[in-house]
């Protein structure tokens, strides 16, 4: 713990005490105020891992700011690369607008900007003038969707019910072994991946059994939004999207960028409150290449 003194304050600094009750209570208290969810049931499932780490300010005993970092290997374009993720920004209401999580910020980078290869964040419109103060510029990412036609009466996958031990293991065990698909692809991630398996996307995990491969999917109404596939061999992907979907579907949306594109389209990805910022000389990966980060890989 350290002391430091932001605009004549007095607060102590604290980073990865994820094992520590008290201040993983007044974390999730903080988040669940900010966002609307928190990180303790990820937490006693066992998937908050080492490459998540909040860099807090304490006041006494409460935690009134964060800036989290998610410590990310990717393949990129074929390539090993290390990235760092900036996430759960926040601060609370009663300290805002004190230079709090420009403190944060600021530390996360000097630490962390010659350790890897690329920093960035997922920006609220709400903040878009903000992290170009800290040198981040805004990119457009690119979705890839395409039209389909199936004559399936009904849907072949599996839904897994992500209660069962048996099932969640089964998915780190997929996840693990997994051949990326991607052109930028998250590599051996499972416990990111889980904390969507086991929350917001609990109801949208399948198990296409005769070809031993996982699938994050979401039927609404006539479209598929495909968000990622797990398999140790290498998957076609329209023989998935055929399991996944019935003769009511009618379009196929990627949460990747798939590494044969050609029957695809693709559109700038048009989300609010999920603005892409990278450092500003990095820019250019994603222009040139009409990438998007994988959607299952936001912290």
């Amino acid at each position: 713990m350290e002391k430091v003194l932001i605009n004549g304050k007095e607060y102590s600094f604290i980073k990865n005490y994820k094992e520590n009750t008290m201040f993983r209570k007044s974390y999730n208290e903080l988040t669940k105020k900010t966002y609307g969810f928190d990180f303790e049931q990820w937490y006693q499932d066992g998937y908050w891992g080492d490459w998540y780490v909040p860099y807090s300010l304490l006041d006494g005993e409460n935690i009134v700011a964060n800036v989290s970092i998610s410590i990310i290997d990717f393949l990129v374009l074929g390539e090993s690369k290390g990235y760092v993720q900036l996430g759960t920004v926040m601060t609370d209401s009663s300290y805002r607008n004190q230079g709090l999580s420009r403190y944060l910020i600021e530390k996360v980078i000097e630490e962390w900007k010659v350790k890897c290869h690329m920093l960035y964040l997922f920006a609220n419109d709400s903040v878009l003038n903000f992290y170009p103060q800290f040198g981040f510029t805004a990119v457009e990412e690119y979705q890839y969707f395409k039209r389909i036609t199936n004559d399936n009466e009904n849907i072949a996958a599996e839904k897994l019910d992500m209660s069962l031990v048996s099932n969640r293991e089964l998915v780190v065990e997929k996840i693990n072994s997994s051949v990326p698909i991607a052109k930028l692809s998250m590599l051996k991630n499972p416990e990111l991946i889980m904390f969507y398996c086991t929350s917001f996307m609990m109801d949208n995990v399948y198990y296409l059994r005769e070809k031993d491969v996982i699938v994050i999917a979401e039927l609404d109404g006539d479209t598929l939004y495909l968000q990622d596939i797990f398999s140790s061999s290498e998957a076609n992907i329209d023989d998935i999207i055929k399991s996944l979907t019935n003769k009511e579907v009618k379009k196929v949306v990627l949460g990747f960028t798939p590494n044969d594109s050609g029957s695809y389209c693709v559109n700038l990805l048009k989300e609010e409150g999920t603005t892409l910022f990278v450092m500003k000389d990095k820019e250019d990966l994603f222009q040139n290449n009409k990438l998007i980060f994988p959607m299952l890989s936001h912290a």
